[in-house]
């Protein structure tokens, strides 16, 4: 036998890998596929359709029930809880709903993830928190139910307060552009000139707005689309990824723009109750030219990036 297994422990299945550690009053039952290098704490119960990839950390009072997915490198704090039917009735038998946790991820104590659900490469659930959504990658959640509250690894790029008009880089090539504002006593006017602001010939806008405050927005690249955003009203934050690169940054007033070239990853998330996103692209919408795929987008960034 290549793996442990504690005398009061019990693993009846023989799809384990080596060097994995199964624990005093655990339970993995026949069907489950448990990978190398685990460690799978006392009072762990693993039920049949379940997977667990390679180095995985799953600490006690966890069970993992039909349904779960678990990719490498993911740690499962104590008691964190997973279910797979939104209708549970006893006796009465669904097909699970299946639940993936991406590589990577960390869910910390007693968060509580609904069915159905994939929480994110690298993504970080706090403590209690109780997941109803979708977790998109590197993303950091909390509350009941969980928000995003920033992304792991992520620069904050400073509030652009004060700063004089003018461009003002970020990574990959997409840039804050703070226009100049001209006010007296009928208002503010803030104005943007296509052919001098903007390295792309726009060919298209759409607008964003009554976004509850617990959706993402975005979550894709485009492939070839260049696009500028502007707040009109209220605010949002945004993060851009270039699979090596994370900043974060909140778009709060109309004299302020945000660039992102193509195969830039964003995702704008935290709107404002009055947030209104105008969004001005270079092409016409076409579905092929989205990337929603986190996983993808990494393949094809590493690909096109030397």
């Amino acid at each position: 036998m290549s793996f442990f297994v504690h005398p009061q422990g019990i693993c009846e299945s023989r799809q384990v890998g080596d060097a994995t550690r199964i624990w005093a009053f655990a339970h993995v039952l026949p069907g489950a596929r448990i990978g190398r290098d685990c460690n799978i704490c006392d009072h762990v119960f693993i039920e049949n359709d379940v997977s667990v990839g390679d180095r995985v950390t799953i600490k006690s009072g966890v069970q993992l029930w039909d349904g779960l997915r678990v990719e490498d490198d993911v740690f499962i704090g104590p008691n964190a809880t997973f279910t797979n039917d939104h209708f549970p009735r006893s006796k009465h038998h669904r097909k699970p709903l299946e639940t993936r946790i991406c590589q990577g991820a960390s869910l910390s104590a007693n968060c509580s993830v609904l069915p159905g659900l994939v929480i994110g490469r690298d993504a970080m659930i706090g403590a209690g928190a109780v997941v109803t959504h979708d977790v998109p990658a590197r993303a950091i959640v909390s509350g009941n139910p969980a928000r995003i509250m920033g992304y792991v690894d992520a620069t904050k790029h400073p509030k652009a307060d004060g700063v004089e008009a003018g461009t003002h880089q970020l990574l990959s090539g997409a840039f804050l552009r703070q226009f100049a504002v001209h006010e007296d006593l009928r208002g503010n006017l803030a104005a943007c000139d296509f052919l001098e602001h903007l390295p792309f010939v726009p060919r298209r806008f759409f607008t964003v707005y009554n976004v509850p405050g617990k959706d993402v927005r975005g979550e894709h690249a485009h492939r070839q689309c260049h696009q500028f955003l502007v707040c009109m009203n209220g605010s949002l934050s945004i993060l851009l990824d270039d699979g090596e690169q994370r900043e974060e940054l909140q778009l709060d007033r109309p004299s302020l723009g945000l660039y992102i070239p193509p195969m830039v990853w964003s995702v704008q998330y935290r709107y404002s109750p009055d947030g209104v996103l105008l969004v001005v692209a270079s092409d016409p919408y076409n579905p092929a030219d989205y990337i929603r795929d986190y996983e993808e987008f990494l393949r094809l960034r590493g690909a096109a990036v030397p």
